[in-house]
């Protein structure tokens, strides 16, 4: 609103008549004097609630948040008595558990169904979009009751538009599962549709490596909502409480006679340590949101964006110790852990699927504030030597810290890839293959630290100097050869020394062959060669890493021209 006054006006009085108006007008006053262009003052309204009136919703209105209310009840009450009976939270309370009262922005759907003869609240599925720790989400959550939080035509309508619009908006997607799968007396509406659930794991797949999909199981997931927690990138079970499996106990009696229950057949201690299918087991529904929580800081929001810094912390132990950490003897085994914990930042170090191939150790952790993903040989387990699993887990690992931009630090104390009939059975060479290839095709900064052993095609698979890390660093006590000592008198030698008749000449020869193998591949002679960049005082090790990790940070690569490889 413009006001013109007198000529002689002050601007005191000027300031009362805006004030004056100020308390009718409800809009910005401009107040000008004389013939002047320009406003003596502006008086700013500054509303801290909207202006009341005598109006106010209508009976349409009441009669739309009534509705609302009912659709949130959810199922019949007795399916929710049930999930306190099985330690459950009903949906509704589990979305306050992760977002809080204010976290959910907004639902989509949620009349879905709202006209069917059966009590089906908005088709057992909600959709939509929350912030969870300060970023913005989309997400999914089953209500186990209705129908057993089984999918139809309404309900996957609402998923695939989730999944679609997250990748148009680059954010990370949240799987909230509880569902025994598709109803099967409703298929004609959504199996084999074009915009059907199959669609979900086209989606899945568009949306991996764009977008961190992560998924937390609160219950049974059978046959198609199975696909959803192998499909995303991270996968989270809740212990006692979660399963997943491609088909019923019922349906494996009926198909193989195998009489089992739904834990044995694929609860979390199977795909936790058998499978690897699952990357975290929780104790409770909090814990797993408390363990997501930690996850996610590791993460940027999609594919075009960095992971965030935190602030700096010293390391829970002191760096000083590291050397101690490390025996003088190459085949005695210890914790890598131990070392992991003098290297990275207090409190960072967040290990995934820790009790499958443990001879492999994959972790997020922060080395001067800055997330990396760790690759770490395990020779507190088998030596450290490469299993088949483990070589996948790591595979995995850092397809997806390259997926996302985390770089990759590799810890190398192994005696190569494990050797035997029952390792080729489980395709050792296949699953060696794609850790290989994976660190091959890793286009993050990476870095390699010789920690003492490297034999074999475990230097190729840990990021050796052959596989473009941006350094690799040796520690004094590392090793490089094709073979450990043992091997490979036993492989050159052993017609030389079965000639030597005397035992005490020829242990005396073994000794001195031994010696001049391990000087050969001792990390100084590597070093010297120029295979290796530095080797590194273990105390200087962190310090070391933060330096060179925060100078490669802008490091550009490029992989030939191709549609993709065909290792997968």
């Amino acid at each position: 609103m413009k006001v013109r006054i007198g000529a002689d006006a002050t601007r005191e009085e000027a300031s009362a008549i805006a004030s004056a108006l100020a308390q009718h007008v409800h809009e910005d006053i401009e107040v000008y004097v004389g013939e002047s262009d320009e406003p003596i003052l502006i008086h700013d309204i500054e509303l801290t609630a909207p202006i009341e009136d005598d109006l106010g919703p209508t009976e349409r209105e009441l009669n739309l948040l009534a509705e609302i209310e009912e659709i949130d009840l959810g199922g019949p009450e007795k399916y929710k008595e049930r999930l306190s009976e099985q330690g459950k939270l009903f949906v509704r309370d589990r979305l306050d558990l992760w977002f809080g009262e204010d976290g959910l922005k907004f639902e989509d759907g949620k009349f879905a169904q709202f006209d069917a003869d059966d009590e089906l609240p908005a088709d057992g599925m909600i959709t939509g979009a929350a912030e969870f720790e300060e970023r913005d989400v989309h997400f999914m959550a089953n209500d186990f009751t209705v129908k057993a939080g089984s999918m139809a035509r309404h309900g996957v309508e609402k998923f695939l538009r989730m999944q679609q619009r997250a990748l148009k908006t680059g954010k990370p997607v949240l799987y909230l599962m509880d569902s025994s799968g598709g109803r099967i007396d409703q298929q004609t509406g959504f199996f084999a549709n074009r915009e059907g659930i199959g669609k979900y794991y086209y989606n899945h797949s568009m949306l991996s490596g764009r977008v961190p999909q992560i998924c937390v199981l609160y219950g049974p997931c059978i046959a198609g909502a199975a696909y959803t927690p192998v499909f995303a990138d991270f996968t989270i079970m809740v212990e006692g409480m979660s399963a997943m499996a491609i088909a019923s106990p019922r349906m494996v009696e009926m198909v193989t006679g195998e009489e089992i229950d739904m834990q044995e057949l694929g609860g979390a201690k199977i795909h936790s340590e058998e499978s690897g299918s699952a990357d975290l087991v929780a104790r409770d529904e909090e814990h797993a949101r408390k363990l997501v929580s930690k996850l996610v800081a590791y993460l940027p929001n999609n594919a075009d964006e960095k992971p965030p810094r935190a602030k700096p912390k010293p390391p829970l132990r002191d760096p000083k110790g590291i050397d101690s950490v490390i025996p003088q003897e190459p085949n005695r085994g210890y914790d890598m852990a131990d070392v992991i914990e003098r290297v990275v930042d207090h409190g960072s170090y967040f290990p995934l699927q820790p009790d499958y191939g443990k001879e492999i150790i994959t972790a997020y952790a922060r080395i001067d504030g800055r997330p990396v993903g760790i690759i770490a040989n395990q020779p507190a387990e088998r030596a450290g030597a490469i299993f088949p699993d483990a070589a996948e887990k790591a595979a995995q690992f850092a397809w997806k810290c390259d997926a996302f931009n985390v770089p990759l630090l590799y810890l190398c104390d192994t005696p190569g890839f494990m050797a035997g009939s029952q390792v080729e059975k489980d395709a050792i060479l296949e699953k060696g293959k794609k850790m290989i290839y994976a660190t091959s095709h890793a286009t993050v900064p990476k870095q390699c630290v010789i920690v003492r052993k490297a034999y074999g095609a475990g230097i190729y698979a840990m990021s050796g100097p052959a596989y473009d890390p941006e350094s690799t660093i040796g520690l004094p006590s590392g090793e490089i050869g094709i073979m450990g000592p043992e091997a490979a008198i036993n492989a050159v030698y052993a017609n030389k020394l079965n000639d030597i008749d005397d035992p005490e000449e020829r242990a005396e020869m073994e000794q001195q062959l031994r010696e001049e193998y391990r000087e050969d591949i001792d990390i100084h002679r590597m070093a010297s060669e120029v295979v290796v960049d530095e080797i590194v005082p273990p105390s200087q090790l962190r310090e070391e890493l933060a330096n060179r990790f925060a100078f490669y940070e802008t490091t550009e690569k490029q992989l030939p021209s191709k549609k993709h490889g065909t290792v997968i």
